[in-house]
């Protein structure tokens, strides 16, 4: 009995030695850029690698459109050719994700491993309804993710867009929201900007036309990314980028210390002093997915403070009595803006719940 228990232990180190010999030997990176089958790995020595995905891989994500997006610490088997063959994904820390088509079920995540969400924004041309934004703060709130809005193109304003925009800003910094007057074209507001994204990995998110590309543009003028004008029959922005890219900007620059060398920071493993600028396409309608009805409220800041003053812990804010939210909305504690937002995202949730 010991001789056949002793045999078992050496087959079973041999079996070991034998797959860790099969292992390929791997690499490591940082997705920058994803263009249809291929993806830019950034290297640990600042070099960069053009990388697939294993085919088989692809199984484990049949409900995204993108298994790897950019801001993913991937590992990598190095071919012949100079290119990689992607084997795994590190755990992501959050990630945007939203609804690949407005009636698909296939999500798409937008990047991962994000220190802070720009929504940027205008008043002009094109307008930014706070409803996007709204969705965009929710999923930011679901997936932890600190959030911010730089209203872009201040340099437009007249009297007239200076009373919106000061209305609108209320109703976001009473919800906790930092807001920031900016203007890529001119330079205003740039330099709080910098201070506020140093070290971090920073997504850009916003219509077409709200100038994403020009305030990458502005903050690290070597980028030179093409920058589009707005449609003269529709007054809304063509697209300009048509993939998502990250670019490393050194936080030295600035003149700013950066702590992104933090252990667990997976988007900064490889260069702890630079920004990493995160440029996508434009967003005409932001798709909300995985979200349920009574946990809507929960990701918005001013309605989560008041839930626990409800009288029933299911409470949808609609119609039921003992409501917290509905006395603070009829006393003017709340926005009637946000809380309109909020009844029209509870509703395309509860219609896409019911739909086959």
């Amino acid at each position: 009995m010991k001789c056949k228990n002793t045999k078992k232990k050496a087959l079973s180190v041999l079996l070991f030695i034998f797959l860790v010999f099969l292992q390929p030997e791997m690499e490591e990176g940082l997705v920058i850029r994803t263009t249809g089958s291929w993806y830019r790995v950034l290297l640990a020595d600042g070099g960069q690698r053009d990388c697939r995905l294993r085919g088989n891989y692809r199984l484990r994500g049949n409900k995204q459109t993108n298994p790897v997006a950019v801001g993913d610490h991937v590992f990598f088997e190095l071919q012949d050719d100079g290119t990689g063959v992607i084997h795994d994904v590190a755990d992501r820390k959050n990630y945007i994700v939203r609804r690949a088509t407005k009636l698909s079920k296939q999500t798409h995540v937008i990047a991962s491993n994000i220190d802070l969400l720009c929504i940027v924004a205008t008043l002009g041309l094109p307008r930014t309804s706070t409803g996007f934004i709204d969705r965009l703060l929710v999923t930011a709130e679901a997936y932890h993710i600190p959030a911010c809005i730089l209203f872009n193109k201040v340099d437009l304003y007249d009297e007239e867009l200076w009373e919106i925009h000061n209305e609108v800003k209320a109703i976001y910094t009473a919800a906790g929201y930092p807001v920031y007057e900016i203007s890529a074209l001119e330079g205003t507001g740039l330099d709080e900007v910098k201070q506020l994204i140093a070290g971090k990995t920073v997504l850009f998110s916003g219509h077409s036309g709200v100038g994403k590309s020009a305030l990458l543009n502005a903050l690290s003028p070597g980028l030179a990314l093409k920058v589009g004008d707005i449609s003269d029959w529709s007054l809304k922005g063509k697209h300009t980028t048509t993939f998502a890219e990250i670019f490393p900007v050194e936080s030295g620059k600035w003149k700013v210390e950066s702590d992104a060398a933090a252990p667990g920071n997976l988007s900064s493993f490889h260069f702890p002093f630079y920004t990493y600028l995160i440029d996508t396409p434009g967003i005409k309608e932001f798709g909300m997915v995985d979200f349920n009805a009574q946990e809507l409220s929960h990701f918005f800041p001013e309605m989560r403070a008041l839930l626990p003053k409800c009288r029933f812990a299911n409470c949808t804010h609609r119609h039921e009595p003992g409501c917290a939210v509905k006395e603070a909305l009829d006393e003017g504690l709340l926005s009637a803006e946000r809380y309109k937002n909020y009844l029209g995202i509870l509703e395309d949730i509860e219609t896409d719940y019911q739909r086959p």
